[in-house]
Order: C-alpha cells, then structure tokens, then sequence
C-alpha cells in the first residue's frame, strides 16, 4: 500500500529557522514560493536578471542570483524547466551547496535520468504538487490544497521524510493528501501519463475526430463542439467521482456507445502503443531524445508546435470562444 500523510502527520517546525531559496519563478516557483512564506517560512529567490526578476522583487522577496542564492540556502528548490536544470546545476548551484543542505525537486527527471548528479553530502527529496502553480497558490489561498508526492533519494540528516512532509504542509498540500513515491515511479509514471494520457492521447483524439467529422461533411463549427468543448463537462465529472459519477450523469444512450464503441478505438493497438512509450521512458530512450533535442534547438518540437497551432481546430475553436461569455476575461 502507498503511504499516505495528511496536516497532521507534518510538522513545520523542521523547516523553522532555515532559510528556502527557490530557484526559478515561473507558475510553480511563484507558487510554491508564495505559499511557502505565508506558512511562516524564510524564503529567498534565485534567478537570472530579467522579467521573472522583476515579478518576484514585485511580490516582495529578496532576489538574488543563482549561486548567491544558493550559498545562504539550507534548502534549494530548483524549479527551473527540466531541460535547463543540469547546465545550471552544474554551473550555479552545485558548487555552492553547503554540506548538510537539501536539495529539493518537484519532478525526479534529471535525478532519475543522471543529468543531475547530487554531491554526496546533502539530502536529495521531492515535493511533487499534483497541479500547476496557479492551482497551488488558488487553493492553498481557499484553504485547501492539491495533493502531492514525496520521494526520499538520498537522506543524510536523517530527517529527509520529515523535511519532505514539511515542505508539503509549506505549500499546503497536507491539507488534501500526501503520497511517498521514489524518484524512478514520480518520473516513469508522470512522463507516461502525459504523453499518453493527458497530453498526447487526449490532444490526439480530439485532433482526430475532429478531422474526421469534418472529412465527412460535417460543420468544423459542430465538430469542435463535440469533440472538444464538451470534453471538460466529462473530464469534470471524471475527476469529481471517476466513471461511475460521470455515466450517472450521461444518459442511457451515450454510455452505451462508451461502453461498446470506446473499447474500438482505443484498443490493443492503442495499448501497444501505450506499452512502447513506456519502455522507452523505462530504458532511457525518450529522456536521451528529449535531451538532444534541446542541444540542437528543438527542430522537431518547434515545427509539431507550430503544425498544430495552425490546425483547423485552433482557429475554429478561437472565433467560437469570442462568442462565449465565459471566456470573455480569460
């Protein structure tokens, strides 16, 4: 069974007294930052000179560059963007962690997949937040949280799970749930869902079957409602009380046709497929992919990027919302 932990299994009193130096202020850093210093925690920013700069000294913390954020820090939470943490790890915060220090992560990448090799003398935990750092700070604001994952890498006070759930309550994730993982599951198991649940197989099938209603005829107007407007009212109620709410809510003749149809569609060689990119997330080969890829200016990722910005579906969908009230002021 995964261990679980709650407000009351966290005690704040381990991060008292030391000094938290957030390195990045992008939507999780301002986040977590924010959160963290209203639970009473000393917090310092690390940054490069440029706009984050300005938004973090705006919202009142002392900023400071990498490394000189790093030699006051007893806790470094690197929340830069995966692909930049190993150059700088190894050019502006490795070299000035103090021994006895922690170093802190919110996704296992570069730990798991050795683009960061953590010096031997200083505790290596995740706090993983399960949303993006706007829902961090919203909840946390409402007096609620979003669940999070720990993992203990390497533990040299002794007290890592103790900091780990500390920094947790920080951000107010103890308030909804807090499950122990390790680095090797939060990484394999995140990248996975991502590509092939929550990112690539949802963007997928909706780019899919809307091409395929407008192939045969059908308004692209209609088919963007069908198969993306509505796709938040299910997912919704999938998230309030997973299947079971969401047929509850459907009627007889659309589960039915989930029930029978969908299993046509995403089948066994959707689940091939599903097991491919899991071995390749396993043995190394996406993470290597994903590395050379930055190293040569992302050819690929820019090109996907701008094939799908360009699609139908994307300016259909853009002139249907300006008529939409409820997205008026988003």
């Amino acid at each position: 069974m995964v261990q679980k932990y709650y407000d009351a299994d966290a005690d704040l009193s381990y991060l008292k007294g030391k000094k938290i130096a957030v390195i990045g202020y992008g939507s999780q850093g301002r986040g977590q930052a924010l959160n963290l210093r209203d639970s009473g925690l000393d917090v310092i920013i690390g940054l490069r000179p440029g706009k984050s700069w300005e938004e973090a000294e705006k919202d009142n913390f002392e900023v400071f560059s990498v490394s000189d954020a790093v030699k006051k820090a007893d806790l470094v939470q690197i929340l830069l963007p995966d692909e930049t943490q190993g150059p700088v790890f190894r050019s502006e915060i490795g070299p000035f962690l103090r021994d006895g220090a922690s170093l802190v992560f919110s996704h296992g990448f570069n730990i798991h997949y050795g683009q960061i090799v953590a010096p031997e003398g200083v505790n290596v935990f995740m706090v993983a937040p399960k949303g993006p750092g706007f829902m961090v700070r919203r909840t946390y604001t409402e007096g609620k949280g979003v669940p999070a994952l720990i993992a203990v890498y390497q533990d040299i006070s002794g007290d890592a799970r103790n900091l780990a759930l500390a920094y947790a309550k920080g951000i107010g994730s103890t308030r909804a749930m807090v499950l122990e993982t390790t680095f090797r599951e939060e990484t394999e198991t995140d990248l996975f869902g991502e590509q092939a649940v929550l990112c690539g197989g949802i963007t997928s099938l909706i780019r899919e079957g809307f091409e395929t209603l407008v192939d045969a005829g059908y308004s692209p107007e209609m088919a963007y409602l069908e198969v993306l407007h509505e796709t938040k009212l299910i997912v919704d109620l999938i998230y309030e009380g997973g299947f079971t709410k969401m047929r509850r809510y459907i009627s007889n003749t659309a589960q039915y046709g989930d029930l029978t149809r969908g299993p046509r569609v995403i089948g066994p060689e959707s689940r091939m497929a599903m097991e491919e990119i899991l071995a390749e997330i396993q043995n190394g080969t996406f993470a290597k992919e994903w590395i050379l890829e930055n190293m040569v200016n992302r050819p690929v990722f820019n090109a996907l990027t701008r094939a799908d910005e360009e699609h139908e579906i994307e300016a259909v969908g853009a002139e249907l919302r300006k008529d939409m009230p409820q997205f008026k002021n988003l």
